[in-house]
């Protein structure tokens, strides 16, 4: 019985590449507007630019993972995870909502990997997956709830670093009174965008540096209050720029680097904060054998 269950599951390879061309094509024809708007998020909106990173970062970690061994296709639990995503991008369509519709498209790519190749190898590539999700912008009805909370917290950190350094500075909401002028924080300073960028790459480096799962967990909590903090001094820098230079320094080239730069220093402290859990790994390792 188990010799013809394992026979049952496999084709032979002819039906397979039938199978595996009928399945491509069809996923394409359902995905492709999906794919193509994502695609130009990832190319238009500076907030999102980071796609274009990690999704080909996604496609050679799933190269790489590749299981060389002969498959063991779940095709049952591929076909309902196939039928979750087709639901999924039905309401998404439904409701034009589009972080939904781009969800039901990795999930029908999970779908695609248990029917064909099975659970191992669906698990094996759970990082070129979770970094896909971070790809995906983040939806208005979160951005709406979370934005303003986060402005006005940016901008209270900042005035006090501000203070800090005998600036004088006040807050009215998210606008920062200097003498004789005035700072408004705006929504794309609210901090929310560089998160989901910094989690990607958070993501990233916990999946290939870091072994264990509590590890990878960990470093992907510490990058949400190092982007808050990064923008806070972002903030900071542009009020600074703006007391002692002149209100140019709020926009333009100078205000974009600025804002690189912030994002690099906090993807350093993700860096400093792996090196010391990867430390941890070790310790703990090395305290049970």
């Amino acid at each position: 019985m188990i010799e013809h269950s394992k026979h049952a599951e496999t084709l032979d390879p002819s039906a397979r590449w039938i199978v595996a061309a009928a399945a491509a094509a069809a996923f394409t024809l359902l995905f492709f507007q999906t794919m193509r708007e994502l695609a130009t998020d990832w190319m238009v909106d500076p907030e999102y630019g980071h796609g274009l990173l990690l999704a080909p970062l996604a496609g050679y970690l799933a190269w790489r993972a590749r299981l060389r061994d002969a498959a063991s296709p779940s095709r049952v639990l591929g076909l309902l995870v196939l039928a979750a995503a087709i639901i999924l991008f039905w309401l998404g369509t439904i409701a034009a909502e589009f972080f939904t519709r781009r969800l039901a498209l990795v999930l029908g790519l999970v779908g695609l990997a248990l029917f064909f190749r099975g659970w191992d190898q669906a698990r094996a590539w759970w990082l070129p997956f979770g970094l896909l999700v971070f790809t995906i912008p983040v939806p208005e009805v979160v951005l709406n709830s979370i934005t303003l909370p986060l402005q006005l917290l940016a901008s209270r950190i900042a005035v006090v670093l501000l203070r800090l350094r005998h600036v004088p500075a006040d807050l009215a909401g998210n606008i920062i009174i200097l003498p004789g002028r005035e700072l408004f924080v705006a929504e794309a300073c609210s901090g929310l965008r560089s998160i989901s960028a910094l989690l990607g790459m958070s993501l990233l480096i916990g999946g290939t540096a870091l072994s264990t799962p509590w590890g990878r967990a960990a470093l992907l909590v510490i990058a949400i209050p190092a982007a808050l903090a990064a923008n806070a001094f972002r903030v900071f820098t542009a009020g600074y720029l703006v007391y002692f230079i002149g209100p140019e320094t709020a926009d333009g080239a100078l205000h974009l680097a600025a804002g690189l730069l912030v994002f690099l220093a906090a993807l350093g402290l993700v860096a400093a904060a792996m090196v010391l859990v990867r430390r941890w790994e070790r310790r703990s390792s090395e305290g049970t054998k």
